[in-house]
């Protein structure tokens, strides 16, 4: 394929975002356009470049990690934890959490019950107050794309399918389990010991090259290809 960088005019904001592990939706209404319009293109460019470009059917871009280790960084740990309580919650009261993680909101008002109700399981996410809840969990949420935050009010964006499709797996087997009268354990996701201080789901080594070197070095080797 011969990638016309002319044509790519919103390179250099989309792979940015994409470097430190930003899923691009919607919200992102240009970036968003302009990955749609030149898929195959951005595709191609970035795998001959070492990333691969994941184009999800219901609606964001995300680039995959360099490293798929059997154990997750603690920040990834801890959004996937945040999911199935807030999945765990919603059904306890009667909603239904896809309709609220898919489009919906979740007030800054109900932060402190929650914290409450599953305070022994946000232990293992190191959250312990409100405040820690909200730059550890909801401060991310909104960093990586998964939601955004209005006056108070959390609305999840397309990308929290990621974590929703974990849990609804979670959830089949544990009805599976159950249908089968199995006493296989199906606990409640536990967060692992991780002291690397990673970023979740970002290609991101800094001591190694920067994302300006990166991008820099990007443009280079595509030019080399067409010469």
């Amino acid at each position: 394929m011969t990638i016309d960088l002319n044509e790519l005019s919103q390179l250099a904001p989309i792979f940015r975002e994409l470097f430190k592990g930003y899923h691009v939706s919607h919200r992102d209404a240009e970036l968003y356009s302009q990955l749609s319009n030149q898929q195959d293109q951005y595709r191609a460019l970035f795998k001959a470049l070492g990333f691969e470009l994941v184009c999800d059917s219901r609606g964001f871009y995300y680039f995959v990690p360099e490293q798929m280790g059997a154990q997750v960084n603690k920040t990834a740990q801890r959004l996937a934890l945040f999911t199935f309580i807030i999945v765990e919650h919603l059904a306890d009261q009667g909603r239904d959490p896809l309709a609220v993680l898919d489009g919906g909101s979740l007030g800054r008002d109900e932060l402190p019950p929650l914290l409450e109700k599953y305070r022994d399981l946000f232990l293992q996410a190191e959250v312990q107050t409100q405040d820690e809840l909200e730059e550890k969990v909801m401060r991310r949420l909104t960093q990586l794309g998964f939601a955004s935050e209005d006056n108070g009010i959390y609305r999840f964006l397309p990308p929290m399918h990621r974590f929703l499709d974990v849990c609804l797996s979670v959830q089949q087997d544990r009805d599976l389990a159950a249908s089968l009268h199995s006493a296989l354990p199906l606990p409640t996701p536990q967060l692992l010991d991780d002291d690397s201080g990673e970023e979740i789901i970002a290609i991101d080594n800094p001591e190694e090259e920067t994302e300006e070197q990166a991008m820099a070095r990007a443009i280079a080797e595509e030019q080399e290809l067409d010469a």
